[in-house]
């Protein structure tokens, strides 16, 4: 069956920076719908017309994947409004009661640094700013169910990127 738009497809891949040090690889496929939310517009134009078994080596410009890096999603948050257990790498889905009113709500924030007195969050993809070489094989591809096209997404949108805020989010996975 070929790519078209309302298909899923199942995927593995690897995905590098452009020095090529290897940022995360999947071995075990994952399923996207091609045509929802679960895919970055880039990596789904490049799908389209291909079928299973054939691999596709990308280029990701930052604009094409997690955005460019926002020095205005990050912010510095009084220590007292974390958990006594907290470590670098930490995420919080919006900043903590008594935090920055003026940062958006609605962002995940990872905790870069903590200092006494205070904590560094950062509301930036970890991989924004960054271009990317993506190698994607298509190990499958099926017909998207009713359910799968009504919701969008298969349930997975490792490579979505919420378009909200002041900035790019998004997750990898």
């Amino acid at each position: 069956m070929e790519i078209t738009k309302q298909c899923v497809v199942a995927l593995t891949w690897t995905l590098k920076d452009t020095l090529g040090e290897v940022l995360d690889e999947l071995t075990d496929p994952v399923e996207f719908l091609v045509g929802g939310e679960d895919l970055l517009a880039r990596i789904e134009e490049a799908l389209q017309g291909h079928e299973a078994g054939d691999q596709l080596d990308l280029h990701l410009e930052p604009e094409e994947a997690f955005g460019d890096y926002n020095e205005q999603l990050v912010f510095l948050e009084p220590r007292g409004l974390f958990p006594a257990e907290l470590d670098e790498g930490m995420t919080f889905e919006g900043l903590p009661a008594g935090g920055n009113a003026e940062a958006p709500r609605d962002l995940l924030y990872t905790v870069t640094e903590i200092y006494p007195e205070h904590v560094v969050l950062d509301a930036n993809h970890p991989l924004a700013g960054i271009a990317l070489r993506l190698r994607l094989k298509i190990e499958r591809v099926r017909e998207a169910s009713e359910d799968e096209i009504g919701r969008g997404s298969t349930g997975t949108r490792f490579f979505k990127v919420p378009r909200e805020g002041p900035g790019p989010g998004g997750t990898l996975h």
